[in-house]
């Protein structure tokens, strides 16, 4: 099992926070550090947050949501050992060309070492904000999907869609191993069916149990029925670390197919050491 240490950037927003956060999630353990993103946060917010009962984000408006890919940027070089994910970047909002070479390039100045976690965004005051189009962003968020990855597959690509539409040009550099790993995030039925048609992992908001066995046996499902193997699709979820406090609680989630747990820096990383322990211990069972 992989733990990875998510929304760091706004837990350490400064420069010494940053380093200083993230080498010591490596000396702890962790194999991946996350950063996650809202341009902007509009003064009236009515859209629904998703992840909380009351339907409102846990944040204020001087919350510091520092952009992931600078963020990420910094701090690589600091840890070498870890990967560097975004959970999640809001794909419909970013231009696909430049995001592309953003990427490529900062996955070739760390070694390979970028996954990209993707979302369709909740917030539709920031769409507005941004002058992005509401309707259709599920659609959208799909061909710039397949956007990326014709853009990191060779020297002059060309790609004509209804949202994205380019003639023959070159992106260079190009990520260390040719693409990036794009991690489908969302509960959604949507969600979970661009995880199985076009992900290369899965990262669900929700850590219930019955909830997560449910949508990964359908994640499964639609795989198979669009010609995919199921264990292709890498499973992240993101508990709160109350459950997790033995063995017992992360075998629950191997059995489920879980291949790493994402771990919230705004808990704490005094509350981890139990992970690094459990984590040993199933090693030497194993």
């Amino acid at each position: 099992m992989k733990f990875g240490l998510s929304f760091a950037s706004s837990i350490a927003p400064d420069p010494v926070a940053a380093l200083e956060l993230c080498k010591r999630a490596e000396g702890m353990g962790f194999d991946s550090v996350w950063a996650a993103e809202h341009v902007v946060l509009p003064a009236t917010i009515e859209s629904r947050y998703p992840y909380t009962a009351d339907g409102v984000i846990p944040v204020s408006n001087d919350t510091p949501i520092p952009d992931p890919l600078i963020w990420l940027a910094y701090v690589a070089s600091s840890v070498p050992s870890m990967k560097l994910g975004t959970c999640i970047l809001i794909l419909p909002q970013r231009n696909p060309l430049i995001l592309a070479k953003e990427l490529a390039t900062l996955d070739q100045l760390s070694a390979g070492r970028v996954e990209l976690g993707i979302g369709v965004g909740w917030m539709k005051e920031e769409f507005d904000a941004l002058k992005v189009p509401w309707p259709r962003r599920g659609a959208r968020t799909n061909e710039y999907i397949e956007a990326l990855r014709t853009l990191w597959s060779g020297p002059e690509v060309e790609f004509h869609g209804e949202f994205v539409d380019f003639p023959k040009v070159t992106v260079s550099p190009r990520p260390a191993a040719g693409t990036i790993p794009i991690i489908v995030g969302g509960d959604s039925p949507a969600a979970v069916r661009r995880a199985a048609t076009l992900g290369d992992g899965f990262y669900p908001g929700t850590s219930d149990l019955k909830v997560l066995e449910k949508m990964i046996s359908e994640l499964h499902r639609l795989a198979i029925e669009a010609g995919r193997n199921p264990k292709d699709i890498a499973i992240h979820v993101n508990p709160n670390t109350n459950a997790i406090n033995s063995v017992k609680d992360i075998e629950q989630y191997q059995k489920l197919g879980v291949s790493r747990v994402l771990i919230p820096a705004f808990l704490g990383l005094e509350g981890f050491k139990n992970l690094k322990a459990i984590s040993a211990e199933m090693a030497s069972e194993h």
